[in-house]
């Protein structure tokens, strides 16, 4: 197989309709669409553990030689559009310095129920409550990536995973890592007992240790947002976790506390 490559000349080909005016469209959403931005990033979309995958891709022309190795295996039924760096930055409305961009559809989202009932007997689950920040979001499915986290589930009140930005800050690792959104009203303590997970909740007043806790065979890390933390009703229903510091310091960003529990519990 050879990659397809498409020559693009102009900026208002319908060819390339969804990479057009990136930026508005990340505010106004695309919503069955995602796009996913830069080298690394789509190496882990193409890859083969990969959940979301482009449809289509987007090159400067003076990056074909360079991303050779990437695509040159592509399905040729996934197009590689390729443009001058002036008529890329015009159809994406800034210059995209990375130039290369990818398409996709995101997953049908199967559910957390369905999500816990097929994960393994010893599974380390990512429950995230109120997380609004992409930076965070992002930061978040890294480390989940890298922690061996067998889902992540996502409070109705989160922000988009699949947003441009958070899958640039995730390295990817939102398009590998899978994860379902829960119902409005769904409870997830409830949610997580039906499928056998204990549930650990991080806050600061945590009654035990990072460093004390046993790891569960299906464990399920609850994780609020920096300020407000977990609700406390949902703080009463599991065990807490507190990563002990310095005195007159009681909090940390929530990506970098992510890394610290998930590695003591991986």
């Amino acid at each position: 197989m050879a990659p397809r490559i498409v020559p693009i000349t102009a900026p208002d080909d319908p060819r390339i309709a969804a990479y057009r005016a990136v930026r508005e469209r990340d505010l106004a959403g695309r919503e069955s669409g995602f796009i996913a931005e830069g080298e690394v990033v789509l190496r882990v979309a193409l890859g083969p553990d990969a959940r979301c995958r482009p449809s289509s891709l987007l090159v400067a022309e003076n990056r074909l030689a360079r991303l050779q190795p990437l695509i040159a295996d592509l399905d040729p039924a996934i197009p590689v559009f390729a443009a001058s760096q002036a008529v890329m930055d015009a159809i994406v409305g800034f210059p995209i310095h990375r130039g290369i961009l990818g398409f996709g559809l995101r997953p049908t989202d199967a559910g957390a129920a369905a999500l816990l009932a097929a994960a393994p007997a010893r599974a380390l689950v990512m429950v995230l409550i109120g997380i609004a920040n992409h930076d965070n979001m992002g930061g978040l499915f890294r480390n989940a990536a890298a922690f061996g986290v067998t889902a992540v589930l996502l409070d109705p009140t989160c922000c988009d995973p699949l947003y441009r930005k958070a899958i640039r800050v995730s390295v990817g690792a939102v398009l590998k890592v899978p994860f379902a959104r829960l119902e409005e009203g769904e409870d997830v303590i409830e949610r997580l007992a039906a499928g056998g997970f204990t549930p650990l909740a991080l806050s600061p007043a945590g009654a035990v240790s990072v460093a004390q806790v046993a790891r569960p065979q299906r464990a399920a890390i609850l994780l609020g947002a920096e300020g407000p933390g977990l609700p406390p009703q949902l703080l009463a229903r599991a065990q807490t976790v507190a990563i002990p510091m310095a005195p007159g310091w009681d909090s940390l960003n929530v990506a970098a506390a992510s890394a610290i529990i998930l590695h003591a519990l991986a």
